[in-house]
């Protein structure tokens, strides 16, 4: 975004919300005023207007005077998140934000994401929910050792990976049920067939398509 990290370190940081994975408050003051307190660090006054409507979204209304000191983990990590998000900032950065909350959160906090990424922010986002990144991320990279091993959209990565056996094998088995893995939904049909044709009684089918814990063990189990 043209801002150097270094010789124009106070636009770059103004770019910027990160939500830490880790607990990070002062005990001294209220909600409010913790947030009141973190406009002021960019230089922001009379922002009650945007505290109070972020406030609102994180479920945090009820207890904007309330001493930080006396809220629960998960209120504190909705605080944080309030204050990455007081200077409307184009860039968010979110470290593991649900680590450790409830689903009630969870699910507020994702639906404020997505509208804040409706509004043009960017979403930076670090986590080991795969399911998440899966639903909320357009664009994923995979981390083994410190280095990327996989960059793509969400689409690509799961495409590249439905079809990458070239036959049909048995991956699991308990008792009269059997996986298989199929290089595409082209073989279903023939596999079926053979299967009538050993008169084989299929009582029940399921068809699951790969997802990014498929993606992500097959990336990661490669040699580096």
């Amino acid at each position: 975004m043209g801002a150097d990290v270094v010789g124009d370190y106070r636009r770059a940081r103004r770019m910027l919300g990160v939500v830490p994975q880790e607990l990070v408050f002062d005990p001294f003051f209220t909600v409010r005023e913790t947030l009141r307190i973190q406009s002021g660090y960019f230089g922001i006054r009379g922002n009650d207007t945007w505290i109070d409507e972020v406030m609102h979204h994180l479920d945090l209304t009820s207890k904007a005077d309330v001493n930080m000191r006396a809220l629960s983990g998960g209120m504190k990590r909705r605080v944080l998140v309030a204050q990455a998000l007081v200077h409307k900032p184009p860039v968010i950065v979110l470290d593991e934000p649900t680590a450790g909350v409830d689903v009630a959160l969870r699910q507020g906090l994702w639906q404020f994401v997505r509208r804040l990424n409706g509004e043009g922010h960017a979403i930076v986002l670090t986590t080991h929910y795969l399911e998440e990144a899966e639903a909320h991320c357009s664009r994923i990279a995979m981390l083994k050792a410190g280095r990327i091993v996989a960059l793509d959209s969400t689409r690509n990565l799961l495409a590249s990976f439905s079809g990458s056996r070239s036959t049909a094998r048995v991956v699991a088995r308990d008792g009269a049920r059997f996986t298989l893995e199929l290089a595409g939904f082209g073989e279903l049909e023939p596999q079926l067939a053979r299967l009538r044709a050993a008169g084989v009684e299929i009582a029940d089918l399921e068809l699951d398509r790969p997802d990014l814990e498929d993606v992500f063990l097959r990336v990661t189990g490669r040699d580096s």
